[in-house]
């Protein structure tokens, strides 16, 4: 359990809360990049740790994320012109580029000094891997931009996506860590006994504090003289790192991947879900047919999103196309789809879980983990201090990892080629 002061310290994430400060210290996803592909193209609204902001790429292909509202009356931008290096508000005119100074103010007489005065909250971008990050926090505690494996890797062989969560970022997080509840949550064939996650279903954990957050690996005893050995990576604030085996590429032959999650507060109750993956190395290219297979299976396809948005069709409104005959007869839910699965499980806990009222078990041990080093992080920053993963060069050399072990094997000793990035 965690007591209600804490709780409300680690879910709150706006500007000046404890939580909300802490991840102003680290670079977040604001949007995708083909959110905002075309040069002067329409803005973007984005949302992100309770600010409202305006994304739009400029005449020289640069992107902006800016404060959602013009400072003159408060009019929205979202409705403006992105014009000639600069967006435009349609209401009186005035204009301000990426750096938020404006660079023009019609309403106002020649000579006034008045733009040279007026400043737009504007926060700096970088884009990689198919996404815009930015950084909102103070500019001396800046770290440089995110350099993890997957955003270098390249574009024919990684793929993201974003879907949009109706809860609190941290239940959200704390779903993706918790490896045991595979074995229930995604069931997806009761009659099958034989597999790894349904012989096991209490896997046993280790977990190793990190400069990065942690590393945790869980070991499943298959019965036979193997065991299914699973590193996991958690990178603060709110990643997950994973290995794993897709047979998702037509053929139905094993396609070794690694992926993860990044979980983006929009604001104390919803959270934006950047879901990547990406080839084994070199020699494995992602297919279209092999993303879509893959995206299908764990829900958010194509055909699993309402158009134009991020948000499944099978939501809460419908309680997730929630089936009892199938859950009766074949699927442990009754729900298809594993993220659709997650969102059921994870947004049904209300939009931030009194976490006062559990009872902690022995495969909770990575989520104990998780809020005593979220909760050291934020009495780091308010002391002072640079929180933990804040540094790329702590995470960008290594990646997570699965396979099969021997009772008495040494998994590090069998990994060990495994575990550092290939890109």
């Amino acid at each position: 359990m965690l007591k209600p002061e804490d709780n409300e310290r680690l879910t709150r994430v706006g500007p000046g809360t404890p939580a909300g400060e802490l991840f102003r210290r680290y670079w977040q996803p604001a949007c995708l990049a083909s959110e905002v592909s075309r040069p002067d193209g329409p803005p973007v609204k984005v949302r992100l740790l309770c600010e409202d902001l305006i994304a739009f790429r400029d005449s020289s292909g640069k992107v902006g994320l800016v404060d959602a509202y013009c400072p003159h009356r408060r009019a929205p931008f979202y409705f403006g012109r992105n014009e000639e290096c600069g967006i435009r508000c349609s209401y009186h005119g005035w204009k301000f580029d990426v750096n938020g100074d404006c660079s023009d103010m019609p309403t106002e007489q020649p000579g006034s000094k008045m733009k040279d005065r007026v400043k737009l909250t504007a926060y700096p971008t970088v884009e990689r891997g198919g996404v815009i990050w930015t950084y909102m926090g103070p500019k001396d505690m800046m770290p440089a931009p995110p350099d993890y494996e997957w955003l270098r890797a390249p574009h024919t062989h990684c793929h993201v996506s974003k879907t949009y969560q109706e809860c609190n970022y941290l239940q959200a997080l704390e779903g993706g860590l918790d490896t045991a509840h595979s074995s229930y949550a995604h069931n997806n064939d009761i009659a099958i006994k034989t597999q790894m996650r349904q012989i096991d279903r209490a896997p046993r954990l280790d977990v190793d504090t990190t400069d990065y957050g942690y590393s945790y690996v869980s070991h499943r005893n298959l019965g036979d003289g193997n065991f299914y050995v699973r590193l996991y990576h958690y990178v603060m604030p709110a990643q997950q790192m994973r290995g794993g085996i897709h047979k998702f590429d037509g053929k139905r032959k094993e396609f070794p991947v690694v992926d993860g999650h990044i979980w983006a507060p929009i604001d104390d109750g919803q959270t934006h879900v950047y879901n990547w993956h990406h080839g084994y190395d070199m020699n494995v290219p992602l297919t279209r047919e092999h993303i879509d297979e893959a995206e299908t299976f764990y829900g958010r396809g194509p055909n699993d999103m309402i158009p134009g948005t991020f948000r499944l069709k099978k939501n809460k409104s419908n309680d997730y196309g929630l089936d009892r005959e199938l859950q009766r007869t074949k699927v442990f839910t009754g729900i298809t789809g594993i993220n659709t699965q997650d969102f059921a499980l994870q947004e049904g806990m209300g939009p931030i879980s009194d976490r006062s009222k559990e009872h902690l078990g022995s495969t909770d041990r990575a989520i104990v983990t998780l809020r005593r080093l979220l909760l050291e992080a934020t009495y780091d920053i308010a002391a002072g201090k640079r929180p933990r993963g804040s540094d790329p060069k702590s995470h960008n050399n290594m990646r997570p990892f699965d396979n099969f072990v021997k009772a008495g094997d040494d998994w590090r000793e069998i990994f060990k080629d495994h575990i550092t990035a290939k890109f």
